[in-house]
């Protein structure tokens, strides 16, 4: 018996709930920590910095297809031993999977705490901080592009961190959330455009833009939807969303990048220091109101609202499929 086979829309909603009271405590195992490791022994062996770029771009696809086929062999494969020794293990089993691939606590717990830290005046700790939830080179920005930073980060891992697992939840019980996790944690890692990872990262990064096209579609319509429960101008929010979602270089990071831009009415995006580079990242939105800690309390309305939206219709496909 496969995850998809036992996993109910109760199960999905306690997974969710597990997530909103628990979040992701440091010490505890994760799934996700060993997808991690799994990643960087796998690609130890197969990278290989002087081949030319088709070779780079062979060695990537492999390594891509070794991980997504161990960690759906190693899933599907627990799920069955234990639905063999007794039903209600494998749905407890189940159910914590589910759990560890949602990110809604999180999200909020690593992104408060830089937000408590810049309040408190301690801006080197804000940095540091911050510097472990995003990409971008932190220790040069100031008190507002460390809050634009959280504003834009809380708003893209909306769609990656919480949409995309109910999505996938929904779709394909523990087994599918688990198989999206493998391929977003392949592109967190390997999905850049420096001279490492270019060509050698390409295949994992499209592969994270095919599966997450829908969610990020829909990650924006839920923040929309949670704007207008939470007396947002979710007019202005479609409108920015509409204008702008198109402009980033990702297909996918702009819909809820943009929809939040114009749900809180301030300006996102502009220059950003990555690998050492500039890089001039469009700009959405705008600069109707300040980049500050009240857009960010009112951006943490939106994770939880729209969570809760998306929690609902996901349960909905368990019952129906």
């Amino acid at each position: 018996m496969t995850g998809t086979l036992s996993f109910s829309a109760a199960s999905l909603l306690a997974a969710f709930g597990l997530d909103l009271i628990l979040g992701d405590p440091p010490h505890w195992p994760h799934p996700v920590r060993w997808m991690g490791r799994l990643v960087e022994m796998t690609e130890r062996v197969l990278y290989k910095g002087d081949d030319a770029p088709v070779k780079q771009r062979f060695r990537g696809m492999l390594f891509w297809f070794v991980n997504v086929s161990a960690v759906a062999g190693t899933v599907a494969g627990i799920l069955a031993a234990l639905s063999w020794i007794h039903r209600g293990l494998a749905e407890l089993i189940s159910l914590w999977i589910a759990y560890t691939a949602l990110a809604t606590r999180s999200l909020y717990d690593e992104s408060n705490a830089v937000a408590r830290a810049l309040e408190a005046g301690r801006l080197h700790e804000a940095r540091q901080l911050l510097a472990r939830i995003v990409s971008r080179q932190t220790d040069h920005l100031d008190e507002e592009g460390i809050w634009k930073a959280l504003l834009e980060t809380v708003s893209e891992n909306f769609s990656d961190g919480v949409v995309a697992p109910l999505f996938y939840l929904a779709l394909g019980g523990p087994l599918g959330a688990m198989v999206y996790k493998a391929v977003s944690t392949m592109d967190s890692m390997v999905g850049y455009k420096n001279d490492r990872y270019r060509h050698f990262g390409w295949w994992a990064a499209r592969a994270d833009d095919v599966l997450n096209w829908v969610p990020a579609r829909v990650s924006a319509l839920l923040l929309l939807g949670a704007g207008g429960l939470s007396g947002l101008e979710w007019k202005r929010g479609w409108k920015v969303m509409r204008r702008d979602a198109r402009k980033t270089s990702s297909p996918n990071a702009g819909f809820p990048e943009a929809a939040a831009a114009g749900l809180l009415g301030v300006q996102l995006g502009g220059p950003g220091v990555y690998f050492g580079r500039v890089v001039m990242k469009p700009v959405l939105g705008d600069s109707d109101k300040p980049a500050d800690a009240s857009a960010y309390r009112r951006m943490i309305r939106l994770l939880f609202v729209g969570a809760s939206l998306g929690a609902v219709p996901a349960a909905a496909v368990r019952i129906l499929f």
